[in-house]
C-alpha cells in the first residue's frame, strides 16, 4: 500500500478565514494611511532646513530706522500654479543700526493678514482682534502668541531672510 490514503484533500478557504484576512489588510492600509503623515510630522524638525532658502528683501537703506515696513518675496519653491499668491509679505522692523525684525503678516490665531498701525504703534487683525506690540509680541485678543519672527543676516547692505520657513509649534515661537 501507497499511504495516499491517509491523505485528506485539500479544504477550501473558510469565510471566517478568508474575512480575517481582509480585514487584517485593509488595518494595515488604514495604519498606513494614518501614520505616515504622523510619522512626517514627528520626523519634520530632523530634516532641518532642507525646504529653505536665502532670499533678499533690498538694500538696508530702503528701511528708515525705527519704522516699520511691509516687504514681499517670491517663495522659492513656487510651482506653476501658484500664480500670485507666490508672493509671500512679510513686516519689517528695523530696530535700529543693522538690527531688525522680520515678521509673518499672519496673526497667530487664524491666519488672517495683519496691519501695521503706525500712530498706535501696533499691529492688528481685522478678523478677531487681535493686538501686537510693535516687537511682535501679543498684546490683547484672542492670539495665544505673538507674531512669527523670520530669521534673517544682512551681507553686503542687503537684507536677507530665511524663506520656506512656515510658523509651526515644532520650532520655537
Amino acid at each position: 500500500m501507497c499511504g495516499n490514503h491517509d491523505r485528506l484533500p485539500p479544504s477550501p478557504p473558510s469565510r471566517r478565514g478568508f474575512l480575517f484576512t481582509l480585514g487584517t489588510a485593509l488595518s494595515a492600509v488604514a495604519a498606513m494611511l494614518v501614520g505616515i503623515p504622523i510619522i512626517g510630522y514627528l520626523f519634520g524638525p530632523v530634516r532641518g532646513r532642507a525646504g529653505q532658502a536665502w532670499i533678499t528683501l533690498g538694500g538696508v537703506a530702503s528701511f528708515p530706522e525705527g519704522q516699520t515696513r511691509l516687504a514681499t518675496y517670491d517663495n522659492p519653491f513656487r510651482v506653476a500654479w501658484d500664480g500670485p499668491t507666490a508672493k509671500i509679505a512679510c513686516w519689517v522692523r528695523r530696530v535700529g543700526g543693522e538690527q531688525f525684525q522680520v515678521f509673518a503678516v499672519n496673526c497667530a490665531h487664524l491666519g488672517c493678514p495683519v496691519r501695521w498701525f503706525q500712530e498706535s504703534r501696533l499691529f492688528m487683525c481685522p478678523c478677531h482682534g487681535g493686538a501686537y506690540y510693535e516687537d511682535g509680541s501679543r498684546a490683547s485678543g484672542p492670539p495665544p502668541r505673538g507674531l512669527f519672527e523670520y530669521d534673517y543676516e544682512i551681507r553686503q547692505g542687503q537684507l536677507w531672510v530665511r524663506g520656506g520657513q512656515l510658523p509651526t509649534l515644532a520650532g520655537p515661537v
